[in-house]
């Protein structure tokens, strides 16, 4: 929940204000009504948005202003006196906007909305500041759903015999989840061993989990353990498990099972000692439902599945942390690159779609700190132009508008929405209905409404 100090000597306009930021129930409100009232309110509640009356009893909102500007606050000027010299002096000593009272509650409301976006933008990257260097080998992240994520990989790996299934999209860090169990397992001391099975052909990929038995003739070269054997004792991670050939899924699920294998080639059963982990970024399920997969050894990987969301569809905080994580691995090779990111380089990270999950925004970071290296920190131009592009501020496309037809394609789209409903598309506008019926005649609007 946001919260908003509002410094203002007069009463009634500060309850005004106060009201109708607490109508919505998504803010918290205090009120100061002198100059140092609200500079010991600043210090000790450090809100994010201030709204600052320029006229105050005992000093000037200026004075305020330069008396907490080292916080880098997120400040809205208001007064009843303005000119465009105010506003311009505001603005340089740090102010993001100013308006004149009195004051739109539209305006108040659109104002306060991007003043809190930005406030919001700039914890964010304190915080990274803050994680840098501080994260673990794995960073999930802090919000609830990661929380759960983290505890469920917990039990998973307290648990060395349990087959584990993790599921998510490529990138999205299944084998650094698969390596996190088995060195949280009692199996850590013990090999670890990968297999993709979508990287070897069917034939080639029997073998390497099998091992191939020497003939007698010698034919077959000599005999030669498959991964199974080789991690015996410790975790064999299959991953892109969904590509399994067909022929070789009955030969798994037997091994899961505790019936074990015999070689290509050879006649002696062999009994590993093996965890297996699988990872897949296929749905399982459907590829059961379409016949290429088997239901039993379905059903006996997926004993505790662990489901990885893409990062499009992770917080913002946990996105944050896994940036301060990469930046920190990445320092470690990258000598004199910057891991300080500007507030527009951050807002395009946390904007961006991130099709490539982890492995895509590792790169990304990697290839702006070495644009960066020398600078002090990470700015928007530093970032590969795709991601560039999700920034608010990209102006990289730029078509020149007016701000009447900006205002008219805006209102017509919201029409539109609201199926040229007058009265709802007036709410959502946060105008008043006269004002919605009077643009749209101004703008020749003229389809027909409510």
């Amino acid at each position: 929940m946001a919260s908003i100090l509002i410094i203002d000597d007069e009463i009634a306009i500060a309850t005004a204000f106060a009201m109708f930021f607490r109508h919505d129930g998504a803010h918290v409100v205090y009120e100061a009504h002198t100059g140092a009232e609200g500079i010991e309110s600043y210090e000790r509640l450090k809100p994010d948005l201030v709204l600052l009356d320029v006229r105050l009893p005992d000093m000037t909102g200026f004075d305020v202003l330069s008396r907490i500007r080292a916080d880098e606050p997120v400040v809205i000027m208001v007064t009843g006196y303005g000119d465009v010299t105010m506003a311009v002096e505001a603005l340089h000593k740090g102010a993001e906007n100013f308006l004149t009272k009195p004051v739109d509650l539209s305006h108040l409301a659109a104002a306060a909305a991007r003043a809190l976006e930005k406030s919001q933008l700039k914890r964010m990257n304190r915080y990274l500041a803050e994680q840098r260097g501080a994260s673990g080998g794995v960073v999930f992240g802090s919000s609830q759903t990661m929380r759960d994520l983290a505890a469920n990989i917990a039990v998973l790996s307290g648990s060395d015999r349990t087959t584990a299934l993790i599921v998510g999209p490529r990138g999205a860090g299944k084998g650094r989840v698969a390596e996190l169990i088995h060195a949280q397992s009692p199996r850590a001391s013990k090999p670890f061993v990968e297999v993709n099975c979508a990287a070897l052909t069917a034939e080639s990929l029997d073998s390497e989990l099998f091992g191939v038995e020497a003939s007698a003739d010698g034919a077959s070269g000599p005999t030669r353990k498959g991964v199974f054997e080789i991690a015996d004792g410790g975790t064999l991670f299959l991953d892109e498990i969904g590509d399994l050939a067909a022929h070789l899924q009955p030969k798994l699920l037997r091994v899961l099972e505790g019936k074990g294998f015999r070689r290509q080639g050879g006649t002696s059963e062999i009994e590993p000692d093996v965890r297996v982990i699988a990872a897949t970024s296929r749905d399982l399920s459907d590829e059961v439902a379409a016949g290429r997969f088997r239901e039993d050894l379905y059903y006996r990987l997926s004993v505790m599945p662990i489901t990885l969301p893409p990062l499009r569809e992770r917080a913002r905080e946990d996105i944050v942390e896994l940036a301060a994580h990469l930046l920190d691995v990445l320092s470690r090779s990258l000598i004199g690159a910057p891991t300080a990111l500007s507030d527009e380089a951050l807002d395009a990270i946390l904007r961006h779609g991130w099709a490539g999950n982890i492995r895509e925004l590792r790169n990304a970071l990697e290839r702006a700190m070495l644009m960066a290296r020398g600078q002090p920190r990470i700015e928007l131009s530093h970032l590969p132009r795709e991601v560039q592009g999700a920034s608010g501020a990209d102006v990289t496309h730029h078509t020149p508008k007016s701000l009447a037809d900006v205002e008219k394609a805006h209102i017509d789209r919201t029409l539109k929405a609201n199926h040229q409903n007058r009265t709802h598309a007036a709410r959502e506008l946060g105008i008043s209905r006269a004002t919605l019926i009077k643009k749209i005649r101004d703008y020749d609007l003229s389809e027909k409404g409510r």
